[in-house]
């Protein structure tokens, strides 16, 4: 998730067990923990840009590495902390802050490797959106008060709260599921792969992504709370098979196995942005939850096979696509 979210989580869990004379410092202990796990951000190549996606939400991220995770944040916080807490508390307070950072993670698309190094593959479970204001703002809200008001029951209440607006994800990523599954099956789809996760900032509008043997289908829904569920049908790209885009001889290049990296980082949701024949998309992510524009992707140089593929982005948050992102968030015609 962001991290403003990450930080405030760290803080509240530390506030909901700190005494009194300790809530100031518990707080800050706790948001500077929960920061902590995202400084995998800064693991990079200037000759590999595949290499930080790959390592962002990493072994940081681990449920195995949340003791280890907390040491590293109290062994920062000591010089200036240890004769203001004691050991014990400073450690407990770190390991609060740090210990959902992993999790909070792996509950948005983007997911993480909650279960490295026993589990490598990105776990995912698609409740939240990357960016929530009403999960952050209720944490906000909580951490001011109990840092005001020095209650920790405050910050439990916070806590149960934020919690339970994501078990309300929970049961909107089944009603979305349910609905994406009947929409594939009317197509006479048989879906190979099939994820929906909530769109940007909400988690009222989904996306539908499914893979059949030969194309990847993306679809909007719009989960009603008062009346009909509405879907925006979507558009559709072919699938992207290496061995047709490469050579025998091109397929023991780099570029083939960055393609591949990129390949397993997406979930094998890839396909060739049909505006950038040259670029393979990661069709999880679009600006729009209709279209198979990719809001990134790696570059296809055959002109430099030996030589890591480029990464790029291509957000477009033009007036015209946050209208139309509007009127699907509430449930208007689509324009």
């Amino acid at each position: 998730m962001d991290i403003l979210t990450q930080g405030l989580l760290g803080g509240v869990l530390a506030q909901s067990v700190a005494t009194k004379k300790e809530t100031k410092l518990a707080t800050a202990v706790g948001v500077f923990a929960g920061l902590i796990a995202d400084a995998d951000i800064f693991i990079y190549s200037s000759s590999d840009p595949l290499l930080n996606i790959e390592f962002h939400r990493h072994f940081t991220h681990s449920l195995f590495f949340i003791p280890f995770g907390a040491l590293i944040a109290m062994a920062i916080l000591w010089p200036f902390l240890h004769k203001k807490l004691s050991n014990r508390r400073l450690y407990l307070y770190s390991f609060l802050g740090y210990s959902m950072s992993g999790f909070l993670d792996a509950c948005t698309s983007y997911g993480t490797h909650l279960l490295w190094p026993l589990y490598d593959e990105r776990i995912a479970f698609n409740i939240i959106s990357i960016i929530d204001p009403v999960f952050t703002l209720t944490l906000f809200v909580a951490l001011v008060y109990s840092l005001t008001t020095k209650a920790k029951h405050i910050a439990q209440v916070g806590l149960v709260i934020s919690f339970s607006y994501m078990l309300l994800g929970v049961v909107q990523h089944h009603r979305a599921q349910s609905v994406a599954d009947e929409l594939a099956k009317s197509r006479g789809h048989i879906a190979i792969q099939h994820v929906v996760k909530p769109t940007m900032a909400n988690n009222l509008l989904w996306r539908s992504v499914y893979i059949t043997d030969s194309h990847i289908y993306v679809d909007a829904i719009r989960l009603g709370l008062f009346s009909k569920d509405k879907i925006y049908s979507g558009d559709s790209a072919e699938k992207f098979i290496v061995t047709e885009h490469l050579s025998a001889q091109e397929l023991k290049s780099v570029l083939n196995e960055d393609i591949k990296r990129f390949t397993r980082f997406s979930s094998g949701y890839v396909a060739i942005d049909k505006t950038q024949p040259d670029v393979i998309g990661d069709l999880r992510y679009s600006m729009l939850p209709t279209s198979v524009k990719p809001l990134w992707g790696i570059v296809i140089n055959k002109e430099k096979l030996d030589e890591h593929a480029e990464y790029k982005f291509f957000r477009d948050n033009s007036p015209h696509i946050r209208e139309q992102f509007i009127n699907m968030l509430l449930a208007r015609d689509a324009k």
